[in-house]
């Protein structure tokens, strides 16, 4: 049976967060050559390496594996502590990987849910749906906001509903771009407003249109409120989530490419499968803030 010390798997830890052998040794108030002497004693006991000798220091895929655990761990050894109500118990930083437009539009509701009495601290890594599963893998993260509706290994999964969003441009670009009103043909010469160059959100929209691919003009704006401004600006048409563009639309600034057309994307709360108290009150905090801004 694999078994690793608790005081190796602090210090895989220490090496992977200072990026050095030497940082880690410091930081643990340990000679450089006990921090190695930890880290080979453990490739001994998984048979294989687990850190990669490179500056900064990296994680093996076997080393992945390892972190995890290590990140684990510190969790459930942090959820002890505040459970037991030690003095001076330290406050485990959860670390959530949230793409931009839920950070932008609905998830601060979420960290407002979070009871004050706990006092849970935060890190966001602000990363794609499509993306965010391997930080959550690598144990980089303990959850993610993603758009796989499979857990990963060792996590689990819940449904939290569609991000829904409409085509819209601002009321001058439609004058210009389609003074005869919406059409595909014209739809080819119009530039578009892209968050990155991962953004599927307008090119699988586009396609559906004129069943041609994107590759005309394009701005790349990667901040979900300037992706919103850029739009309403007139520097391209995008897809904007419906709380973000209801009020421009409301209020005539925006209009809609084609009235009623509406791009889901279904989003999946996916965590680690850990009795922790910290994690199953941040999950609670998140379900709950997106039963209310998600459809």
């Amino acid at each position: 049976m694999l078994s690793f010390q608790t005081e190796q798997l602090r210090t895989f830890l220490s090496v992977l967060e200072c990026g050095t052998f030497d940082a880690a040794a410091r930081q643990l108030h340990v000679t450089a050559s006990a921090v190695s002497q930890r880290i080979k004693a453990m490739e001994q006991t998984a048979g294989q390496i687990l850190l990669q000798r490179t500056t900064p220091t990296t994680a093996t895929a076997a080393g992945v594996v390892v972190h995890r655990l290590a990140r684990q761990l510190r969790q459930l050894e942090a959820d002890a502590a505040a459970d037991l109500g030690l003095e001076g118990a330290s406050h485990n930083t959860l670390a959530v990987v949230v793409n931009a437009d839920s950070l932008g539009t609905w998830f601060m509701e979420a960290l407002a849910l979070l009871p004050a009495a706990h006092h849970l601290t935060v890190e966001l890594v602000r990363e794609d749906e499509q993306h965010s599963l391997d930080l959550l893998r690598s144990g980089g993260v303990m959850a993610a906001v993603t758009a796989a509706a499979d857990p990963i290994q060792g996590c689990s999964v819940v449904p939290l509903g569609a991000m829904n969003y409409r085509p819209c441009a601002s009321a001058a670009f439609m004058d210009r771009w389609f003074p005869r009103g919406f059409s595909a043909e014209d739809f080819t010469a119009a530039p578009t407003v892209q968050f990155d160059r991962s953004d599927t959100l307008q090119s699988n929209f586009f396609t559906a249109v004129t069943g041609a691919p994107l590759v005309g003009a394009q701005h790349y704006i990667p901040d979900t409120l300037q992706f919103a401004q850029a739009v309403a600006m007139g520097l391209g048409w995008g897809l904007l989530p419906e709380s973000q563009c209801r009020p421009g639309v409301s209020s005539g600034q925006l209009v809609e490419l084609v009235p009623g057309h509406v791009s889901s994307i279904p989003l999946f709360w996916q965590r680690w499968k850990i009795q922790s108290t910290s994690l199953d009150l941040l999950t609670t905090a998140v379900t709950r803030a997106a039963a209310t801004a998600l459809a």
